[in-house]
């Protein structure tokens, strides 16, 4: 099963995805820390899963003393 990396999730989804609370992902777009995001309107954003993966990849590390 191949997944669309063009497939766009709704806030929900994308904090599931993470695994991080809705409120976390508003705090990231806030101070722009986190994934990048589209929105579609004042009250819609969205979230490709290719951009959700490139800021999961952005943010590995291999030791405690890399940040």
């Amino acid at each position: 099963m191949d997944l669309d990396p063009d497939e766009l999730y709704v806030e929900r989804q994308a904090a599931q995805f993470l695994k991080v609370s809705e409120k976390t992902l508003q705090y990231w777009r806030f101070t722009g820390s986190g994934p990048k995001f589209i929105r579609i309107s004042k009250r819609c954003v969205r979230y490709r899963r290719r951009d959700l993966i490139e800021w999961i990849e952005q943010h590995l590390k291999a030791s405690t003393s890399e940040m």
